[in-house]
């Protein structure tokens, strides 16, 4: 991702940090072949943060680390980006958020679509009126593999316990004996992740407050289970949850199957428009469809869009304007727009991050509502003035 923006934003890698030797080689010879200079190796992070010449860093570690690192790095004086989800627990959430706000430093949340500007084409149309008020948001993502477990994976067979520092590595979590799949696979244990909500929701979710300028879900619903892969994960590999923004007055819907790729989509519905994305997370192909038009095939998308475009009653959102092409079905993770606004930022201390503390405090907790709501077995909501999960409607 750095090496993307390197010569244009005057960006160079100083130094890497990992608690296994062999991760931390390998960061320091993938820098030395993309930039052609020497970085320093750190184990600990708390070492690394002491770099006079260190400005930013970059985090990229297991979901349940993120919030607790990201309050590490600013306490230092530094700047951050830091993958999502934010957090994993509403108390992680408030302790980032808080040394954060606390702090000068600019935090860039790397939930990358909200820099992306087809998404933000999206958003203005939106804005604009043209959907009339948005009663319903549809989210499926789907794939057909067992995302985040690879059975032979030859890290897992590598690793030892004295290759690293295991009680680091839980950092707080309750102490269990040394796991390499924990370790590697963190993605698909309670403990350390949400699985699909932490991962994908939380793009979702963060998504969906980006178009509608709203944050946090007013209630929660959540099923799902282990269906397609029933190997050694805990977290589900199918899932749906409904929430509600009550504000807003609208339902946003989100699921994954990971046993069946067919069909992904977004779909968010207006009384006067509905906007389409044929794909997944990242489609760059969108569609505007005016409400009231009495489309041949209804909303059959291969019969009924293609003679809704033909016939000018749909209408294709482009994306030429950005010098891109229609035809992918979604744009690479590793698109610069995301870095690049973090970069500016940093540079002009007065502008807030597309990715701030604040979105990424409302996508974690919409993602954390999920994930409890799912493992509890009801409905739960947000207390606004409290800022916590509680079991039952709030008053206000």
């Amino acid at each position: 991702m750095v090496n993307a923006s390197a010569k244009d934003k005057n960006l160079a890698v100083v130094a890497v940090c990992d608690i296994w030797k062999n991760n931390k080689e390998k960061a320091a010879a993938n820098c030395k072949k993309l930039f052609g200079t020497d970085v320093q190796q750190f184990k600990y992070s708390e070492d690394m943060l002491k770099m006079p010449e260190l400005d930013a860093v970059m985090i990229g570690t297991g979901d349940f680390q993120h919030a607790k690192l990201l309050a590490e790095v600013v306490k230092a004086g530094k700047d951050c980006y830091c993958e999502k989800p934010m957090a994993i627990d509403v108390e992680d959430a408030k302790l980032a958020r808080n040394a954060v706000l606390a702090s000068s430093q600019v935090v860039q949340l790397g939930s990358q679509w909200v820099s992306d500007p087809i998404q933000l084409k999206v958003r203005d149309i939106i804005r604009s009126g043209r959907l009339g008020q948005i009663t319903k948001i549809d989210q499926v993502w789907n794939d057909n593999e067992p995302r985040w477990h690879v059975p032979n994976d030859p890290d897992v067979a590598a690793i030892r316990e004295e290759d690293t520092d295991w009680k680091r590595w839980l950092l707080g979590k309750p102490y269990v004996p040394f796991d390499p799949w924990k370790y590697f696979e963190f993605r698909i244990f309670r403990d350390y992740s949400g699985g699909i909500t932490s991962q994908w929701m939380s793009h979702g979710a963060g998504l969906v407050h980006f178009y509608t300028d709203t944050a946090i879900p007013d209630s929660m619903v959540a099923n799902g289970g282990i269906f397609g892969w029933p190997d050694i994960r805990q977290n589900p590999d199918t899932f749906q949850a409904l929430a509600t923004y009550d504000d807003a007055k609208f339902l946003y819907s989100y699921a994954t199957n990971f046993a069946n790729m067919f069909g992904d989509y977004t779909c968010i519905r207006g009384k006067e428009g509905t906007l389409f994305a044929h794909g997944g997370e990242g489609s760059s192909r969108w569609f505007f469809i005016p409400e009231h038009q009495n489309l041949p095939g209804g909303f059959d998308f291969y019969e009924g869009m293609k003679e809704a475009i033909k016939s000018g009653k749909a209408e294709i959102v482009t994306t030429e304007e950005y010098g891109m092409k229609l035809g992918p079905v979604n744009v690479n993770d590793n698109m610069p727009f995301h870095l690049n606004n973090w970069i500016d930022c940093m540079r002009n201390r007065n502008v807030v991050p597309n990715g701030n503390i604040h979105t990424g405090f409302w996508h974690s907790i919409a993602s954390i509502m999920a994930t409890q709501a799912y493992r509890e077995g009801k409905k739960l909501y947000w207390d606004r003035t409290k800022e916590e999960i509680v079991d039952h409607p709030v008053i206000i």
